[in-house]
């Protein structure tokens, strides 16, 4: 099974390319949006892409949408990918692809934190917070919090690192109706995921959503939802406080390129075919898991 790195659709319009995901225009008011098999970290995106990757991304943000209805409506429009592309353009968008509504992104970041870990841990080691959040002393890595919490962060550039910023800050940029819409649908929908993960084993360390608004001025979820690149999923058998537990998402790769002599700027290192394939791995585990279903190779 190869990966898909680039996509080419020449009967649409390119509009946006992202770290892992190519936005064509359908009409004026219509995204075709692919999931790639391209895979980033530390904000460079790598030059060997994980096979199937986008297609489990794509399945298990689907899943997430049927799984977490009626907390926000999302931008999916219900359209076949395939029926808005070329027989001979079928092949990149089946099974990793859908058809959005065209949305004016709130360009904030929104995490919830349920754990203690990644940069959430490094701040609170430096400061006692997360995000301005003040967080009890004595607290040890990957320990969970006493609730989750949403530590949001401004949007930045390809290849920039989002920088993290209080909710005052967000009610400056979107004002107080939004900011307290997208902090309240953060926390639910992290809610409600974790407790279904925790019936299949695994433990939703933290995530991060994307919102947008519509044309009738109403937020909508966005983008991906719950996936390997967007959250930490550990499995709850491995899981012990004071130790960066494993995961099924892409820390595995992260944690390979640490021990490469690397600056972590591009161009990355060439990733070996046995960390590829173990990192593809991980994620299908993480669908076969949550929604009892595969990828067809």
């Amino acid at each position: 099974m190869s990966g898909l790195s680039q996509t080419r659709i020449p009967s649409l319009q390119k509009v946006y390319s992202g770290k892992v995901r190519d936005s064509y225009a359908v009409g004026e008011d219509k995204l075709l949006i692919v999931a790639s098999d391209r895979i980033s970290a530390f904000d460079v995106i790598l030059g060997d892409p994980i096979p199937g990757k986008g297609k489990v991304l794509t399945a298990i943000t689907n899943f997430w949408f049927k799984q977490l209805d009626g907390v926000l409506p999302n931008h999916l429009t219900g359209i076949d990918p395939e029926s808005v592309v070329r027989p001979e353009e079928a092949d990149q968008v089946r099974g990793r692809a859908v058809v959005a509504m065209k949305l004016k992104p709130i360009l904030v970041e929104c995490v919830a934190r349920g754990y203690l870990i990644g940069g959430g841990w490094k701040e609170y080691c430096e400061t006692g917070a997360v995000c301005g959040i003040k967080l009890p002393a004595g607290l040890r890595m990957a320990e969970k919090l006493p609730e989750p919490i949403f530590t949001p962060a401004a949007k930045a550039e390809v290849g920039t690192h989002d920088e993290n910023i209080t909710f005052e800050r967000v009610v400056e940029l979107y004002g107080e109706e939004v900011a307290n819409t997208i902090r309240n649908a953060t926390l639910e929908l992290y809610r409600r995921a974790s407790e279904y993960a925790a019936t299949k084993g695994i433990i939703i360390a933290d995530t991060k959503f994307e919102f947008g608004i519509d044309a009738e001025g109403k937020v909508r979820l966005m983008d991906e939802v719950l996936t390997p690149d967007s959250s930490r999923f550990w499995p709850a058998e491995d899981y012990e406080v004071g130790t960066s537990t494993k995961s099924f998402d892409k820390q595995f790769i992260r944690d390979w390129l640490e021990t490469q002599p690397w600056d972590k700027t591009p161009p990355a290192p060439k990733v070996p075919d046995d960390i590829v394939e173990k990192t593809a791995d991980k994620y299908r585990e993480a669908l076969r898991r949550l929604t009892g279903t595969d990828i067809e190779p």
